[in-house]
């Protein structure tokens, strides 16, 4: 299994253990893809997961371009059709670093708005 799929894998069970309800996991449309969507009691939350082996080139959310949060918002908004009334939603970042074969996590809640 591949590093990306591994750390998404790990995202799942992180934020499961923070009280996230996940919805779905990698929600594809047109305009992009969103690793996962959960609920954090009543919003909505779009989380990308970035994970890299190490942090000897920087953390892994500093990768989350703004091209990235575009993409991210686009698909949010596809995803967000089906609800009426919209609700309460953000964007969230799991940024996550192989520290020899142990993973380590950090949520970045609210990364960025749009």
């Amino acid at each position: 299994m591949n590093l990306g799929k591994r750390g998404e894998d790990f995202a799942r069970t992180y934020l499961q253990r923070r009280g996230y309800r996940i919805v779905e996991s990698n929600f594809t449309t047109p305009a992009g893809e969103i690793d996962i969507i959960a609920r954090d009691g009543e919003t909505l939350v779009f989380v990308e997961v970035k994970t890299r082996e190490s942090l000897r080139y920087g953390h892994p959310f500093e990768s989350v371009t703004i091209r990235k949060r575009r993409k991210m918002a686009s698909a949010a908004l596809f995803y967000l059709k089906r609800f009426n009334p919209l609700p309460p939603c953000r964007f969230d970042v799991v940024s996550i670093a192989d520290a020899d074969g142990d993973f380590e996590a950090e949520l970045i809640r609210d990364a960025f708005e749009v």
